[in-house]
């Protein structure tokens, strides 16, 4: 397990989207060394010469370090943090995998599909001696302004995490509190992280109830639009993806215990707390672009995913389908085809038993 020179680290970040800048900049805020990697080539060039401005819950301005490619990062880092969309984790894994060293800890923030998994066998493969801990949310919400503005929105009250080899779990648990501070709490392995992650049930039903908005680049506030028959195509997905996780002996609590947990909601029905949110915050806004995230992560690596679990498992998920068929229809996309995970992975060939041996 990684070691840090008088309780600080140097934390190397695969990404420059908004979780990779808001957590630079609360990491370097709390005294650790940071330096950032765009694995696209160009998003850190202005972080070179300027220094990083963080508003929200954590104003500061800091300045990180900038690698120039994956070996750069691997070699001044005690701890690699992954904070990039879940569409490119196989491809910046397979980046980072030759240059990896024996005692790193790499944490994939947020984790979906088992990446985790893959780069942790893959590593074992190579002869790599690394644990992999896994969030199944990120610790921040944040929106990035600029290539040197973040606002950090919220710094989640509990975050679960998982690890491979499941072993390092409690140091991993350490050091995610040492990295960001106090609210992290074991999860029973990481296939619990992949399905603890409710983005993909709220996300699927707003896209595909809100397309014309999307469509027409409208300004929608994303809670504000979860009405009451939105909120039971949620909770319709989220049942699904609860019975899921029982099959592989993970009990997760509801998608209302989430909201709770993450942003302190009071009320108990899933429409109440989306007026709630919008109450409380004005937003966010909804997606506005037909490229959301909402689809090319959530359906592939969230809900593709859980019906491939579904199908080892014997678990009908018939609301789950229906909602990736229709996002694909609309869209024009066969989003079960785009997961890059679950062939390397070999889950349709996999059993209950198998995969959670791998575990």
């Amino acid at each position: 397990m990684t070691e840090a020179t008088g309780g600080r680290y140097r934390v190397g970040i695969a990404g420059t989207g908004a979780i990779a800048l808001a957590s630079a900049a609360w990491l370097r805020q709390a005294g650790h060394g940071v330096t950032l990697w765009s694995p696209g080539g160009q998003g850190a060039e202005a972080l070179r010469t300027q220094p990083l401005e963080a508003g929200g819950v954590q104003p500061c301005t800091v300045t990180v370090e900038v690698a120039n490619d994956a070996a750069q990062l691997c070699h001044v880092s005690d701890v690699l943090l992954l904070a990039l969309p879940v569409n490119g984790h196989k491809h910046v894994m397979d980046a980072l995998l030759p240059f990896l060293r024996d005692g790193q800890t790499v944490i994939v923030s947020s984790m979906a599909s088992l990446s985790s998994l893959y780069l942790y066998e893959s590593a074992r493969r190579a002869s790599k001696q690394v644990t992999v801990a896994s969030f199944g949310t990120t610790v921040l919400t944040a929106r990035r302004e600029s290539a040197t503005q973040v606002k950090v929105m919220t710094r989640r009250k509990a975050v679960g995490v998982s690890a491979l080899p499941s072993s390092s779990l409690s140091q991993a648990i350490d050091l995610c509190a040492a990295l960001f501070g106090d609210g992290f709490f074991p999860q029973q392995n990481t296939l619990a992280s992949a399905l603890a992650n409710v983005n993909p049930q709220s996300h699927g039903p707003l896209a595909v109830f809100n397309w014309t908005r999307i469509e027409r680049a409208e300004n929608w506030p994303q809670y504000h639009c979860m009405t009451p028959g939105v909120a039971r195509a949620i909770e319709a997905l989220d049942l699904e993806r609860r019975a899921v996780a029982k099959a592989f002996g993970i009990e997760l609590g509801p998608i209302e215990e989430h909201f709770a947990r993450s942003f302190g909601t009071e009320s108990t029905r899933l429409e109440d707390i989306a007026a709630e949110l919008h109450a409380k915050r004005g937003g966010p806004p909804g997606p506005v672009r037909t490229d959301t995230r909402y689809l090319t992560e959530d359906m592939p690596y969230g809900l593709a995913f859980v019906e491939a679990l579904g199908r080892i498992a014997g678990v009908p998920t018939p609301a789950t389908r229906t909602i990736v068929d229709a996002a694909s229809l609309v869209n024009g996309a066969d989003y079960r085809r785009e997961n890059d995970l679950l062939e390397p992975l070999g889950l349709a060939r996999e059993t209950v038993a198998g995969l959670l041996g791998r575990l």
